[in-house]
């Protein structure tokens, strides 16, 4: 049934006039203190359309055109991105910022484009009855917050009663975001809270780990971006801080972060929600049609690392609900909200990733009417040093949904009686 729904599809693509392209916007930030970072996620986002371009014709024979607008990481320069791409036939935004994201919300969702905050933005968000346009999976920062006192019981038995742990993070809504979260599993765990923040950029650190040093928590865990995070990890090996004890969530974890500490970030730990290296069959698809071809965004050095690869399975799951939404409607010309029914029927399977040449890249998942942030699970991940490299060291596991679902479903109430939204059925 799904091979001829398939040929279907493509009788109707192969009868239509010529298409217009697909557009996709790329709200990046290769310039600022957030750049280091900004760039290799931005450099996996294009290659990966640039490829199916030249190895696949686009996507269902329509070619991809991605339009890349400068944030800087500046949330009223991604609002004016936003505003300056939209009426280019933009399918699908992805802010790659908490505070973008929060702003969008309302526009895109008036405008009727959808957005994608892949493991960051309004955690709430995952509430699809409230949030029509707005997803969030695989994961969110609520998952990402029981993910690390998973990883934490795991260590103690099961029990971390009396324990102390830290959180550094970025004081901007990003940074705060895991607070509520971790304050509830504070209280179901017995563990000790204590929030240390970091003002923006995050280059002076001196006195918070000064204050980690006289505190002496048994665990901290960061969430920190761009250089924010270099210098908290080298600040933690100043102190010399346990790095195994030293836990960042997944926008803590690119080699960017470590690699200025040198030894000193050895067994330093983090989150992810995709693997990480280049051992992947797409990889070799990507030397011969991206690179090797001088199509490449950047100069071709960041493959494999892991904010390249997170920036590639962002365009992954664009492109596979793009694929979704052209099957659905039986179009390849899709709209944004052709492809929003695309992403609420998305299902990512173990052989759809083997297909895409990503074989266990990712965990499955799938997204529905009333759950637009999948099952969030998400892996730990430790840095190596000496061999230079990032291995996962746990399978993708899930996270405590009783809290977790229960505090969606309260800030996502609260959204709609704010804005006089009446949820939908999704019976």
């Amino acid at each position: 049934m799904k091979k001829l729904a398939t040929l279907a599809t493509a009788a109707v693509m192969a009868a239509s006039p010529v298409l217009a392209d697909l557009v996709f916007p790329s709200l990046s930030y290769r310039t600022g203190p957030y750049a280091a970072n900004g760039i290799p996620f931005a450099d996996g986002y294009a290659d990966y359309f640039t490829l199916l371009n030249e190895r696949d014709g686009g996507i269902g024979g329509v070619p991809i055109r991605m339009v890349e607008c400068e944030t800087g990481y500046n949330t009223e320069k991604g609002v004016e991105c936003y505003e300056s791409t939209k009426g280019e036939g933009a399918l699908v935004y992805q802010p790659l910022s908490t505070g973008i994201t929060y702003q969008l919300i309302p526009k895109a969702s008036a405008d009727g484009i959808p957005v994608h905050s892949m493991g960051y933005g309004r955690t709430s968000a995952a509430n699809g009855k409230v949030f029509e346009w707005i997803f969030n999976y695989p994961a969110n920062y609520w998952n990402g917050a029981s993910h690390v006192v998973n990883h934490i019981l795991e260590e103690n038995g099961g029990d971390v009663t009396g324990k102390k742990i830290a959180l550094v993070y970025h004081n901007s809504a990003y940074g705060k975001e895991p607070i509520r979260t971790l304050e509830e599993l504070s209280k179901k765990h017995g563990f000790e809270l204590s929030l240390i923040p970091v003002d923006h950029p995050g280059q002076e650190q001196k006195s918070q780990w000064l204050q980690i040093r006289r505190e002496r928590p048994d665990y901290v865990t960061m969430w920190g971006w761009g250089v924010m995070n270099q210098v908290a990890i080298q600040e933690a090996a100043n102190i010399r801080f346990p790095m195994e004890n030293f836990i960042g969530i997944w926008w803590s974890a690119s080699e960017n972060d470590v690699l200025p500490a040198g030894d000193g970030a050895n067994g330093y730990k983090a989150l992810a929600m995709n693997s990480t290296g280049s051992d992947f069959p797409i990889y070799g698809d990507l030397q011969k049609y991206v690179v090797d071809a001088g199509k490449a965004a950047g100069a071709g050095d960041q493959l494999g690392t892991v904010l390249y690869n997170r920036g590639m399975y962002a365009a992954m799951l664009a492109a596979e609900a793009a694929k979704k939404a052209q099957e659905i409607h039986g179009v390849g010309d899709i709209t944004p909200a052709m492809m929003r029914d695309g992403m609420e029927a998305l299902e990512i399977t173990a052989a759809g990733m083997e297909a895409l040449g990503l074989p266990n890249f990712g965990p499955e998942f799938a997204v529905s009417c009333d759950n637009h942030g999948g099952p969030g699970l998400g892996a730990v991940q430790q840095w190596d040093a000496a061999a230079g490299k990032w291995s996962l060291i746990t399978e993708f596991g899930p996270s405590d949904s009783d809290v977790i679902n229960a505090l969606i479903e309260e800030d996502s109430a609260a959204y709609a009686a704010e804005n006089s939204l009446t949820p939908r059925d999704c019976s």
